[in-house]
């Protein structure tokens, strides 16, 4: 199934008014010039910004240059936005003013950065542009968070900055609420960071070993070694992951640089590792980084988590996408878990505007100069450089430690993102900023001390301000794809800049809600790490697993094989033959019935017909107008009460006269005797085109004096009652028949009919000679298959699941209409509950929590697998249709019953393509021909209506029917325009013999 043409268009629009939450004036410590520039309150704002006092009224806010600025206030986006160019413009005189400028980006600037991180989030979700992404958009396989059901140990690898953490998660199944931990820390050898890969890995298995002896028990150890050890492996680098233990490093970063890993698969390199170490029951079931790892702490039972962003010495953010838009992948249900790799963006040049002169500094002195930029701008692992070099630019400019030596800032790493947080959060004067200083070996003023204070927050609040912007664009993107007017998500949180910035998660909430107001987001720190997350991966993969080889144990009977399919149309082909034998046609499933139909229309028909379509409680009276132009219809819908269905056969056929006399006089058509084509919608034995005795009753007509008896003859009787001289039966159809006249007028080549709907059926033209029910050997002859029966006799036991048994015991006709029940949209539904319902009892479906709803029969209709399949459906709205049903569903429940309705409709397509591949097969071997060409006139809510049934039916026909190239043709009227062009195509042969 492909879903790739589904892609949302993501649009980049602003309200008109946007709000955010007030704070406080605050005063900063130190002298205030008289020169004070207009700051805005916080760095997105610009040059100035409009304010509302609490009674509404737009002030005018002027600023000490020592103010912090990025305080929060209640903003009015109505501003004007001056070019970068001129934020940094000489007109600002002092070199503090144009750095805090330098560092301070106009809301609008963010609004186009959002945009800018969107497209480029779509480009790396892209088939055909991800290569050339900068947002990389890797897909995780992770495609469920904890459901709270996971229990038992996992052990836990974390590869940090400069050391291993190992650790063991014992999980209870309890929500997840309470796990237990063990760990413990390694240091990483010096030098091992930028050594061979080998040694990497042998070392962290090294440090596995060693934490499983120290922490496990010789006994449980023995009892562990007769079990498998899961094993989650965080790896916070850029990889190509092509399955959940599988990925290729793209590069290294955060200062490491090992030979020999680059381009290799990790996961295998450390299994190799493990392995030497003779731990042979330590198994790596998934490798994830940090950032994944944070969004699975934070997800309990009740309150997922789809976001997770970590804002440490590197920063990235992951989400759950609909897996259908991330096309590196072949999945389309449900999500998946999309590791953005954000750090990149702004490679292409994108952020050159708002990249400074310090930010450049650090960027030429880093180890992959032009890469990372984004990351450049926020990784604490930067910040205190950035601060640095600026330092340094201001000192040059004796705007900052005039007469005292500043050689100190010119060493690499002095200025530490511990420094940097203790100046940033110090809110009670100078003194904590000095001591800073001063352990550093420099001798600030008082004067120093603030302007130092206003650059680190300049520099860590644009990082906070950075972060919240490429969270909005992620929030917005999710919004829109998942067509939500309010998205409400909870965000994890992670990382030194997280945790240590006191007024981090405050600048994301006010910016995010600015830049993405449609979204309400909530923040949820990371209590444990990466590591407890990494354990909630590996064991939400190995409930995964566990649950898909038992789905897959409950779906292999539907699954059928080309083998199968071959069978199936073997015995198709053999139960026709036996159906056109005289001889052996009473016995036989399929019932070959002769319709006397010995033509398909060729164009010369002309005239008004009449049409009688009957096949349940209501039926149609039509007129049907052949020209050489075409061909013009009227008719009406006539009900058919419930006692006139289940009365007299005399009461029945007198009240369709009456309707047929109403619709004459309706259309003035009293004063002609038309001819009249009677699609006939129940089983019938053929004896001529004009006549056919009844032989059941079906669709809940009950009415007497019927059975055996010649249906066209009881009509005409009718007539001649009511002495109504108006019409002229010349032939009885069934709809499959009309099917195929009527979109013969359209294709000559169309000599087979295809209804795929409520039931199901199929005819087509047969070689005379063949048909031995019939006297005569010349020409052609249309065969009614009345295939729904095939298989009565048993011939498709084999194939016949559990659940097609249930469904067939509880119909109205058990045993009969097997074929019919494998396939029809009347069963498909009741076949899908069935299944359901043995997974909900296996637990595979709403935590094993019994639904009552389930147990109602017929609760799923046709639509409701024509819906649930479509593509690139969201999950939220599968949700939504079961919600309708009352069945409370999660994601993951939504994505399983999409994969149920799934089999059971590549089933029936795969059946009914099967019987037509008898068809064909049998029409080509009759005319001798290498290769046939012929037209399949198709009707049915099935075929029509369901979004993949056509495809997959005519996939498994060329499959199994390669020498024929079939092709098919909607049948826009079948049973009413269809019936008239049989009329028409009998009237004409009348006169062609006269």
């Amino acid at each position: 199934m492909n879903s790739r043409n589904t892609r949302p268009k993501i649009q980049h629009s602003r309200p008109d008014q946007r709000r955010s939450s007030g704070a406080e004036e605050r005063n900063s410590e130190g002298p205030s010039p008289s020169t004070a520039p207009v700051l805005g309150p916080m760095t997105v704002m610009g040059q100035s910004c409009l304010l509302h006092d609490r009674r509404g009224s737009v002030k005018i806010l002027h600023r000490d240059e020592n103010m912090d600025p990025l305080m929060s206030m209640e903003v009015d986006t109505r501003v004007s936005v001056s070019p970068l160019t001129q934020r940094r413009d000489s007109t600002l005189t002092t070199p503090i003013q144009r750095a805090l400028r330098s560092f301070s980006i106009p809301l609008e600037r963010l609004h186009v950065m959002k945009g800018h991180m969107m497209q480029d989030m779509c480009k790396g979700l892209s088939r055909q542009t991800h290569a050339q992404a900068k947002v990389r958009m890797l897909p995780t396989y992770i495609c469920a968070t904890p459901n709270g059901t996971e229990k038992g140990n996992f052990l836990v690898v974390e590869l940090c900055q400069n050391q291993i953490r190992t650790l063991l998660v014992t999980l209870y199944g309890d929500g997840n609420m309470s796990p237990h931990m063990m760990y413990k820390i390694f240091d990483m050898p010096e030098g091992i960071m930028q050594g061979e890969g080998e040694a990497l890995f042998d070392f962290i298995a090294q440090c596995v070993s060693q934490f499983l002896a120290e922490t496990i028990s010789p006994d449980a150890a023995q009892s562990e070694e007769r079990q498998s050890l899961p094993l989650g492996f965080v790896f916070p680098f850029s990889c190509r992951q092509t399955q959940l233990d599988k990925a290729e490093l793209l590069s290294w970063s955060k200062g490491f640089s090992c030979s020999g890993v680059v381009g290799k698969d990790v996961v295998q390199l450390l299994q190799a590792a493990i392995n030497k170490q003779e731990l042979c029951h330590v198994d790596v079931v998934a490798l994830m980084n940090d950032t994944v790892g944070t969004m699975m702490t934070c997800s309990t039972e009740g309150r997922p988590c789809e976001i997770a962003m970590v804002a440490d010495k590197g920063s990235n953010c992951c989400f759950m996408a609909e897996a259908y838009l991330v096309e590196t992948t072949d999945e389309t249900s449900g999500r998946m878990c999309v590791n953005t790799e954000w750090g990149c963006f702004g490679d292409d040049g994108t952020l050159n505007d708002v990249f400074t002169p310090y930010d450049e500094s650090v960027d030429e002195e880093s180890n992959n100069p032009g890469e990372k930029r984004f990351e450049k701008m926020v990784g604490s692992l930067y910040l205190g450089e950035i601060i640095r070099h600026t330092l340094i630019a201001l000192s040059a400019e004796k705007a900052i430690f005039t007469g005292t030596d500043v050689s100190v800032l010119k060493e690499k790493g002095v200025f530490t993102m511990q420094h940097v947080l203790d100046i940033v959060n110090n809110e009670e004067g100078m003194t904590v900023v000095k001591r800073v200083l001063e352990v550093l070996g420099l001798q600030p003023s008082e004067r120093d001390c603030g302007r130092v204070q206003q650059i680190c927050r300049a520099v860590v609040g644009r990082a906070a301000t950075l972060h919240a912007t490429g969270l909005s664009a992620i929030l917005s993107y999710m919004c829109q794809t998942r067509e939500m007017e309010m998205l409400t998500v909870n965000v994890g949180l992670e990382g030194e800049l997280c945790t240590g910035y006191f007024r981090f998660e405050e600048i994301l909430q006010n910016v995010s809600k600015l830049l993405a107001p449609e979204c309400i987001p909530t923040f949820l720190a990371s209590r444990d790490g990466s590591g407890r997350g990494a354990a909630m991966v590996t064991a939400v993969a190995l409930r995964l697993a566990a649950q898909r080889r038992e789905v897959d144990e409950v779906l292999a009977p539907l699954r059928l094989s080309h083998a199968d399919l071959q069978k199936v149309q073997a015995l198709m082909r053999e139960e026709m033959e036996r159906g056109l034998c005289k001889e052996t046609n009473a016995s036989a499933s399929v019932r070959m019935l002769p319709t006397y139909v010995s033509h398909t229309p060729d164009g010369t028909e002309q005239g008004d017909f009449l049409a009688l379509d009957l096949g349940g409680t209501n039926f149609r009276v039509l007129v049907v107008r052949v020209t050489e132009e075409g061909i013009s219809m009227a008719s009406e819908i006539y009900v058919i009460p419930v006692a006139i269905m289940q009365g007299t056969g005399n009461e029945l056929f007198d009240h369709i006269i009456d309707c047929i006399m109403d619709f004459q006089t309706k259309q003035n058509l009293v004063t002609e005797r038309l001819p009249l084509g009677f699609t006939f919608s129940f089983p019938c034995q053929q004896v001529g085109l004009d006549k056919a005795l009844l032989l059941t009753w079906t669709k809940g007509f009950s009415a007497s004096g019927c059975v055996g008896q010649d249906v066209v003859q009881l009509l005409r009787d009718a007539a001649q009652r009511k002495q109504h001289l108006g019409m002229k039966v010349v032939a009885l159809v069934n709809d499959t028949v009309g099917t195929m006249m009527a979109c013969g007028y359209d294709d000559p080549k169309c000599e087979i009919g295809l209804i795929v709907g409520t039931g199901t059926n199929a005819c087509y033209m047969e070689e005379m000679k063949n048909v031995g029910t019939v006297e005569g050997d010349q020409g052609r002859m249309c065969i009614n298959m009345e295939w729904g029966a095939f298989g009565d006799n048993g011939c498709l036991d084999h194939i016949f699941t559990h659940f097609d048994r249930v469904v067939d015991e509880t119909t109205i006709n058990p045993g009969k209409q097997r074929f019919e029940k494998l396939i029809s949209g009347m069963y498909l539904g009741e076949i899908v509950r069935q299944i359901l319902l043995v997974m909900t009892e296996k637990q595979l479906l709403f935590q094993g929590k019994p639904s009552p709803k389930l147990q109602t029969k017929d609760i799923f209709q046709t639509k409701f697998l024509s819906t649930i399949e479509l593509n690139g459906l969201a999950l939220r709205q599968i949700r939504a249709i079961l919600s309708e049903l009352e069945l409370d569903a999660s994601f993951e429940d939504s994505v399983l019953m999409r994969e149920v309705c799934q089999a059971v409709s590549l089933r029936a397509a795969q059946l009914c393509a099967a019987g037509l591949a008898a068809v064909v097969e049998k029409m080509r071997e009759n005319r001798g021909l290498e290769q046939l060409s012929v037209t399949v006139g198709v009707d049915g809510t099935l075929y029509k209506l369901h979004p993949c049934f056509s495809q997959n039916l005519q996939k498994t026909l060329k499959d199994l029917a390669p020498n024929c190239n079939v092709s098919f043709l909607l049948s826009e009227d079948g049973s009413g325009k269809g019936a008239a062009l049989v009329a028409a195509v009998a009237s004409r042969n009348a006169n062609a013999m006269q």
